[in-house]
């Protein structure tokens, strides 16, 4: 008959925990999905603190004019209260990480008002976010029209 002896037990008990709390962990993968989810809800709501959050101080964002933007040009394009955002949302996202770094692909689309007008966009996207200290931040983003054949 097989006897537990008490260092068998704390071995066992902490094995146990361990794999428990190490399956709680998000992976990096879901946790920048997650965080491509909150961007864009926090863009959507004008929420200037979580965006903040969000982008690196060196953040650049280029859009489909060719427009290019920091991080302060993006926050106050956000805020304009001359645009009102209906309809945000992402697609297809595909995230990728290389030990610090995320590259996120996929889909979006935009629709609301800008001074009056109605418009609409249907991107593809490319993000690129960095683990610093813990944290996950945009570092830069890319949208694009998708080629029309």
């Amino acid at each position: 008959m097989f006897r537990m002896t008490p260092l068998f037990l704390f071995t066992e008990i902490f094995l146990v925990c361990c794999g428990t709390a190490l399956a709680q962990q998000p992976s990096d993968a879901a946790t920048v999905r997650s965080l491509e989810l909150k961007w864009t809800e926090s863009y959507k709501q004008r929420s200037i603190d979580i965006l903040s959050s969000l982008l690196a101080d060196d953040f650049v964002i280029t859009v489909e004019d060719g427009s290019v933007y920091s991080k302060a040009g993006y926050i106050s394009h956000t805020a304009d209260s001359k645009v009102r955002v209906d309809i945000a949302e992402l697609s297809d996202l595909k995230v990728r990480i290389h030990g610090n770094t995320a590259i996120v692909t996929g889909s979006y689309h935009e629709k609301g008002d800008s001074e009056g007008k109605p418009y609409e966009y249907r991107d593809r996207l490319t993000d690129v976010w960095m683990k610093s200290a813990g944290k996950w931040q945009v570092v830069a983003s890319h949208y694009s029209v998708p080629y029309k054949p």
